[in-house]
Order: structure tokens, then C-alpha cells, then sequence
């Protein structure tokens, strides 16, 4: 499975309520843009702001100012 699968396979995980699935998927290749973006996102939806901000960080992105939903779509649009 190449990285845009899998990214679009834990962001099915995460609508599918498995966000500890999801998560494990992010740090799988920690490091990596694209599973470093997935891993913000999860702490964002989590809650924990801050460790959103750091990984959104390490992606050199500000914090959304869509909703978390705009997001997870515009991501599966991305990665699908």
C-alpha cells in the first residue's frame, strides 16, 4: 500500500470512530509530511491544541481556521 492509500485508509479508520487506529497510522512513519499532517489532525479532533499545533507546525502550517469536518473532507478528497 503506497502513503496516499494508507493516509486515506486511517482517515476511513477515524470516520469509522477508530481514531487509535487512525493515530497508530501516524506514527507509524513519524517524520514523514504526510503522516505528520494526519497526526495533527488527530490531536486536533482530540482536543489537545497544542499538540496539534506542534505537528502541525513541523507540517509548516498554521492551524486550521476550517472545522475539524471541512478538514477530514478536504483530506480525503486529497488522499483519495
Amino acid at each position: 500500500m503506497n502513503t496516499k492509500e494508507t493516509i486515506a485508509k486511517a482517515l476511513k479508520m477515524l470516520q469509522e470512530g477508530d481514531w487509535e487506529g487512525s493515530h497508530n497510522i501516524a506514527q507509524s512513519k513519524e517524520g514523514h509530511p504526510d503522516y505528520d499532517r494526519l497526526h495533527a489532525l488527530l490531536h486536533r479532533i482530540e482536543g489537545d491544541q497544542w499538540n496539534a499545533k506542534y505537528w502541525y507546525n513541523r507540517c509548516k502550517m498554521e492551524f486550521p481556521k476550517i472545522s475539524i469536518e471541512e478538514e477530514i473532507k478536504m483530506l480525503l478528497e486529497y488522499y483519495s
